[in-house]
């Protein structure tokens, strides 16, 4: 069974984590810190920015489990729902983008993985299909 966007999907979403993890650090999160905000805003703010760092990472796993899957039988299910996540997670960035003109560019990362997953699993479907 070919898993190649699987696997594409996989590597995009470990890289995005790691972008999430340092740079993004680093470019809101730091800032976020430094602001004027209390320290409960602060402290659950930070909290939220983790738990994303973390989604990021398992989905990354579960992700490249499935596409280094040995015996050819996939968790569809598993992967349908992370695609769905993926491309709702997109439609805030996408959506912010335009009602504030501003260029909220996590989406570009995001919706991709989505479309590469709902894509490799339909093509698997087809293949079953003919077969």
């Amino acid at each position: 069974m070919n898993t190649i966007l699987i696997k594409i999907a996989g590597i995009l979403n470990l890289l995005t984590a790691f972008v999430h993890l340092i740079p993004g650090q680093l470019d809101l999160a730091t800032p976020l810190l430094n602001s004027n905000l209390s320290i409960q805003q602060k402290g659950e703010l930070i909290a939220v920015w983790h738990i994303i760092t973390i989604l990021l990472f398992m989905t990354s796993f579960f992700i490249l489990q499935e596409g280094f899957r040995s015996n050819g039988h996939m968790n569809k299910t598993m992967l349908k729902s992370i695609a769905l996540f993926y491309i709702l997670i997109s439609l805030p960035f996408m959506v912010s983008s335009v009602i504030y003109s501003i260029m909220a560019p996590q989406w570009i990362l995001l919706l991709p993985i989505g479309i590469l997953i709902y894509l490799s699993i339909y093509k698997m479907n087809r293949r079953h299909i003919k077969t």
